[in-house]
């Protein structure tokens, strides 16, 4: 019996291992193999991102009652995801800043919430370890807090987020944040530059400049934080005001352009690679990025060369031409041409066969 069961097992774990029917074919799929993210990740990634615990809300508090700095990257579809994953950064937030990065709009108001959702869920099939936190843009949440619940459900419903960020600053959003609190969604607050009230503010525009800009930041923080936040965005304040905020919170501060005081650190991932050489983009990357790569020279050099290589016939060559077909199939492929009427395709293949045979690149008669 015992033996029959052992049996029973391994015939149910082989068929387990047998890969589905929509598993992309070896014979076509293969290619250069993934990156080695062991030293991009570092210590802090552990023994590596996939062996690593999802993190979660009570992650960051952890870290922010022990005084460990909590790493935000700003991501918005399946590739950057892969690598902020690998990474092990913390938390990976999809931003409506989408809509200036990669749809090429000059603020953030243009995107809807349906194509937030897209990215949401690009980022979700990505990046499986850090706290996914999905933003809800402009029009979405402001008129209602029924409303505001309805779009945070739809963010993690649909999107596959595991919280939602809202710009705050009015009574009504601060309002919006608490009834999706009590709908049992986490809200991470954003307060100081909030893109989306570029209309009230004239534009994109460092806040708590002065005493009364100061100070309510730090009253519009203490406001999300009574409301239910488990985070708040510090964006483009003054080092001493980003300090104070971090030190009357009870919560994690997350800065972008706020110095060095807050509990942790946002950046996007286009703006940190040095990835976006156009002068539209020179245009929105923020003075306070520091570049961490120069991506987007490597991006241009390799395009360059790939144009290059096209047009000068050496790409693809041998090593790039890996499907083969049996000199003995060409004949036959060739004389089925001519018998279609298709001389010159015929003399084509055979054109390309002997090229080939020449490259040692078509496989022996059998």
């Amino acid at each position: 019996m015992m033996m029959m069961m052992r049996r029973a097992f391994r015939h149910l774990a082989r068929q387990q291992r047998r890969p589905l029917s929509h598993v992309p074919e070896s014979a076509v799929y293969g290619g250069p193999r993934p990156q080695d993210v062991g030293a991009a990740a570092g210590a802090g990634a552990g023994a590596g991102a996939g062996a690593a615990r999802r993190v979660t809300v009570t992650t960051l508090r952890g870290k922010h009652r022990r005084g460990e700095p909590i790493t935000v990257v700003t991501a918005y579809d399946y590739p950057s995801a892969v690598h902020v994953d690998s990474a092990g950064i913390d938390v990976c937030l999809v931003g409506d800043s989408a809509a200036m990065v990669v749809h090429g709009h000059d603020t953030t108001l243009p995107i809807s919430l349906d194509v937030m959702l897209e990215h949401c869920r690009a980022v979700a099939r990505g990046a499986t370890r850090p706290l996914l936190v999905g933003d809800l843009p402009f029009g979405c949440y402001e008129s209602s807090s029924t409303r505001a619940v309805d779009s945070a459900v739809r963010v993690l419903k649909e999107g596959g987020m595991d919280a939602i960020k809202l710009e705050g600053g009015a009574p009504s959003r601060i309002s919006a944040a608490k009834s999706i609190v009590e709908a049992g969604i986490a809200v991470m607050g954003h307060v100081g530059l909030t893109p989306q009230a570029i209309s009230v503010l004239g534009g994109f525009r460092p806040q708590g400049k002065t005493v009364d800009s100061a100070v309510k930041v730090v009253e519009t923080a203490l406001a999300l934080q009574e409301a239910g936040c488990f985070s708040v965005v510090l964006e483009c304040v003054p080092a001493p005001v980003a300090a104070a905020a971090t030190s009357a919170l009870q919560i994690p501060t997350i800065g972008i352009g706020a110095g060095p005081f807050c509990s942790g650190q946002v950046l996007v991932y286009h703006d940190l690679l040095g990835m976006m050489q156009h002068p539209h983009h020179a245009k929105v990357t923020p003075k306070f990025c520091k570049q961490f790569g120069n991506v987007g020279h490597v991006i241009n050099k390799a395009l360059s060369e790939y144009k290059q290589e096209v047009e000068t016939r050496s790409f693809p060559g041998p090593s790039h031409t890996p499907y083969k077909i049996a000199a003995a199939d060409v004949d036959g492929f060739a004389n089925a041409l001519q018998k279609m009427g298709l001389d010159e395709a015929a003399n084509a293949a055979a054109a390309a066969a002997e090229n080939a045979e020449k490259d040692g690149e078509l496989p022996e008669n059998k």
